[in-house]
C-alpha cells in the first residue's frame, strides 16, 4: 500500500471465462442506502464508536455465548438470523450492541482465528505454507470440535508477484477453506450456512500484493465488464491469480471459491441458506471481492428469482475498491459488517487522505461530489468501531485475537492512550510495513506478530492466537 514501491507488470485481465450453463443472470436491482447516525463526523458512513467500558455495559449475557451449543442464544438465532446477518443493514443491533450479533461475530472471528492457528510456517515442515491438518481433523485440531460446521474444501491463493518464493513447483499458499453447517446445527441457526474464511497477510507476495495501491476495473462478470468498478490491483491479482503455466498448477482462488460455493448451493437447493465470508485484514478484501463477484454473477439466484443473502463480517479490514464498487455491492445486496479498531491504520489504507468519505465531508451534507471522488477509494457497509491501544505494544491494535478478545471480554482490557498521538503510531506502523516489503528476502515479516505470553501484548489481553500478521 505504498505507491514508493515500483511494481511489476500484472495481468490483471486474464479472469476466468464461465460456461454458459453456470447459470450467469441479468437482473435489475434496486439501490439499498445504508441509514445515517447523527453520531457519525462522516456522513457516509453507519457507525458506533465502542470503549470497552461501553461494549461492558452492553454485555448482558455470559462471554462464552460464541459457542453454538448454548441453547437458549441458538434458538433466538434461528428466528433473527436475517435481521443478524444484515437484512437490515444492522438497524439498531450495533447501537447499543446486540448480544446476540455480538455472539455472531465473535463466532465468524473464531473460525478465522483457525485459520491462523491450522496455517504451518514451518520451513522445515513438509505442510510448509499450507494447513497443518486435513480437512475433516482440522477444526479438532484448533480446539473447534463442536463448531457444528463440516470443511468441504481448502482454498489457496497464488500472488501474481516476480520476486523469489518458496522451493517447489506450486506457489499456491492455503489461504482458507470453505465449510457448510451440519444438519444438528442446522435446527440451531435456521438455516444451512456456507461460510468461507480468509486469513491475513503472511507470505512476502502477499505484502507486496498489499502495498499496491492503483485502482484497475474488475471485470468479473464477463458479461458485463463495469469499468467503473474498480478495485485494488493488488488484492484482485490475489484473488484472479492462477498457476496455469505449470502442468499441474493451481486454479485461481476465485475459480476454487466459485467451484465450490455453487457446487453446495446446487447441493442444499430448495432449503434456507446463508453465504457468509469472513476475514482479516488482506483476508476481509478477498472476503468481499468473493461477496461481490457472487452476487454480480448471480450464482446466489436460484431459477425462481430468490436470492441466497450474501454477508461479509470484515475484521480490521482495509478499503477494497473505489466509489463504483460500494454502490454495486449496495445495489447487488451484498452485506457488509466492518467491525474496526478506530487507532488501526490498516482500516483506512489504502487512500488515507484521498478517500472517498474526506471528499463528501468536504463537499458537506449535499449530494455534491467532486470530479475526482470516483477515483477514490471507499468503504462498503456499516462499521462497529472499537478503540483499543497499547503504548508498549502498538502492533496489537490490528491484532485478530485483541479484537475478538475485547468483544469476548472488553472488562479485561486496558485502554491505554495517555500522550499518545496516532498519526505518529500510523507512522511508525506504516514505516514497519514499508521496511518489510524492501526487505523481501526476509523469511517472515515480523511488525504484526503477537507470540503469545511474551508480548506486551499479554499484559492487555489473554491472546488465543499464537502468530497473526497482516
Amino acid at each position: 500500500m505504498a505507491s514508493m514501491i515500483q511494481m511489476p507488470t500484472t495481468n490483471m485481465n486474464q479472469h476466468v471465462t464461465f460456461p454458459k450453463n453456470i447459470g450467469i443472470r441479468s437482473v435489475t436491482f434496486g439501490q439499498i442506502c445504508l441509514a445515517k447516525k447523527t453520531e457519525v463526523a462522516a456522513a457516509t458512513r453507519h457507525a458506533v464508536s465502542m470503549s470497552a467500558a461501553a461494549v461492558a455495559e452492553v454485555v448482558t449475557r455470559n462471554t462464552t455465548g460464541a459457542n453454538i451449543n448454548n441453547t437458549s442464544s441458538s434458538t433466538s438465532l434461528a428466528d433473527q438470523w436475517r435481521e443478524i446477518q444484515g437484512s437490515n443493514n444492522w438497524e439498531n443491533l450495533v447501537e447499543p450492541l446486540h448480544p446476540l450479533l455480538r455472539q455472531e461475530i465473535i463466532r465468524y472471528g473464531d473460525f478465522v482465528t483457525a485459520c491462523y492457528k491450522g496455517f504451518d510456517l514451518d520451513p522445515n515442515s513438509k505442510r510448509y505454507l499450507n494447513c497443518k491438518y486435513g480437512k475433516k481433523n482440522m477444526f479438532r485440531e484448533v480446539g473447534m470440535e463442536n463448531c457444528g460446521y463440516e470443511v468441504t474444501k481448502y482454498i489457496y491463493a497464488t500472488p501474481d508477484i516476480n520476486i523469489p518464493i518458496q522451493n517447489g513447483e506450486s506457489c499456491g499458499r492455503w489461504i482458507g477453506y470453505v465449510a457448510v453447517s451440519s444438519d444438528a446445527a442446522v435446527k440451531r441457526l435456521g438455516r444451512r450456512d456456507i461460510i468461507v474464511t480468509f486469513r491475513g497477510t503472511v507470505t512476502n507476495p502477499e505484502w507486496v500484493a498489499n502495498l499496491m495501491s492503483s485502482l484497475t476495473p474488475a471485470r468479473l462478470d464477463p458479461h458485463n465488464p463495469r469499468n467503473d468498478v474498480k478495485v485494488e490491483s493488488g488484492f484482485l491479482s490475489l484473488y484472479t491469480s492462477d498457476e496455469s503455466q505449470s502442468k499441474f498448477g493451481l486454479g485461481s482462488c476465485r475459480e476454487q471459491l466459485l467451484s465450490e460455493v455453487s457446487r453446495l448451493l446446487n447441493k442444499y437447493k430448495g432449503e434456507k441458506l446463508s453465504i457468509t465470508m469472513a476475514g482479516h485484514s488482506m483476508g476481509s478484501s478477498l472476503a468481499l471481492l468473493l461477496g461481490y463477484d457472487i452476487a454480480e454473477l448471480g450464482l446466489n439466484r436460484d431459477n425462481s428469482g430468490t436470492k441466497t443473502p450474501i454477508t461479509v463480517f470484515s475484521f480490521g479490514g482495509p478499503r477494497v475498491g473505489n466509489s463504483g464498487f460500494k454502490q454495486r455491492c449496495e445495489e447487488l445486496g451484498v452485506k457488509v459488517l466492518r467491525i474496526v479498531n478506530v487507532n488501526d491504520p490498516i482500516t483506512k489504507m489504502p487512500g488515507v487522505v484521498f478517500n472517498h468519505e474526506n471528499f463528501r465531508v468536504l463537499a458537506g451534507e449535499g449530494s455534491f461530489e467532486f470530479p475526482w471522488s470516483c477515483s477514490c477509494y471507499a468503504h462498503v457497509g456499516v462499521e462497529l468501531v472499537l478503540d483499543f491501544f497499547n503504548m508498549q505494544n502498538p502492533s496489537c491494535v490490528h491484532d485478530l485475537g485483541t479484537y475478538i478478545s475485547l468483544l469476548k471480554c472488553p472488562k479485561r482490557v486496558q485502554i491505554q492512550k495517555e500522550g499518545a498521538d496516532l498519526m505518529n503510531r500510523a507512522r511508525e506502523l506504516l514505516l514497519k510495513m514499508d521496511m518489510s516489503a524492501r526487505n523481501l528476502n526476509m523469511q517472515l515479516p515480523i511488525p504484526w506478530r503477537s507470540a503469545s505470553g511474551s508480548s506486551p501484548t499479554s499484559n492487555m489481553v489473554n491472546l488465543q492466537v499464537q502468530s497473526q500478521r497482516t
